[in-house]
């Protein structure tokens, strides 16, 4: 089983949908596919000059959205029953394709790959280059241990704070993964995750939940240049700021190379 590439996937509100893409094809310097889907819920963000699209959204029915992860994968079948074996559920089964579960309760897709390769490039100083998957303190360990094991043969590794676990992929792959540990200590720096009142969800620790990160170079620089395009500004971080887009998401401007996506430094 071998994966292939990566998508972000942008999920927002059937009802804003058309603010996301708007904002999110003006970010990453794209253009929109054709709509798919039963409602036209589906749409590709599409770069220029010879680059494969990374990037998806999708206008959801209920809930705030937020994001998740597609792997493109040569065997559907079996990279779906290696999650199943490490302890994901299966959310929906379609043909050719499958929504899982992880052990947090993360959404991700299994998709056919279709020789995506060629990464689009850093757009103004910044990328949209990884999904940050938000967990409850008690499933944490959990959730590290599956994506590691599911992602076998990415870079799996502490953070540059405690709370954070980062899988990185191959080179050429356009997406990668952050994992961060929910908790009080650090709940005025207001990573998205951090932002609701508590951890109770319906009387339990409520799922995980994802949000997408952009790589910048400077992120001032490009904090002016989201909110020119209707984004807000939420809370500073060390070194992250978090942002509200048109559509209501939020999202993170990160302090890190946009063309490694490691530590702005270099270190």
């Amino acid at each position: 089983m071998s994966i292939r590439w990566t998508y972000a996937f942008v999920d927002r509100p059937a009802d804003r949908f058309g603010r996301a893409v708007e904002f999110w094809t003006a970010v990453t310097d794209t253009r929109l596919s054709e709509f798919r889907g039963a409602r036209d819920e589906f749409v590709t963000l599409l770069p220029g000059a010879g680059a494969d699209a990374c990037v998806k959204a999708q206008g959801v029915d209920s809930g705030p959205g937020g994001a998740h992860l597609d792997f493109a994968v040569d065997d559907v079948p079996e990279f779906v029953r290696s999650a199943l074996r490490l302890g994901a559920g299966t959310a929906a089964e379609h043909e050719g394709w499958a929504v899982l579960r992880s052990p947090a309760g993360q959404l991700f897709c299994a998709v056919p790959w279709h020789g995506e390769s060629v990464r689009p490039p850093v757009v103004r100083g910044s990328r949209l280059d990884q999904v940050c998957v938000d967990v409850p303190p008690s499933l944490y360990d959990t959730e590290v241990a599956f994506w590691s094991a599911l992602l076998a043969d990415w870079q799996s590794a502490p953070g540059s704070l405690p709370e954070f676990h980062v899988v990185k992929p191959p080179p050429g792959l356009p997406i990668r993964v952050l994992l961060q540990r929910l908790g009080e200590e650090r709940r005025s720096e207001g990573r998205p995750g951090e932002e609701r009142p508590g951890e109770e969800w319906l009387g339990q620790e409520r799922p995980a939940t994802a949000h997408l990160d952009l790589a910048c170079a400077d992120i001032e620089a490009t904090r002016a240049r989201h909110e020119e395009l209707g984004a807000a500004f939420v809370a500073q971080g060390s070194h992250w700021t978090v942002m509200r887009d048109p559509a209501g998401g939020t999202y993170c401007l990160t302090g890190r190379d946009p063309e490694t996506g490691g530590p702005a430094n270099g270190s």
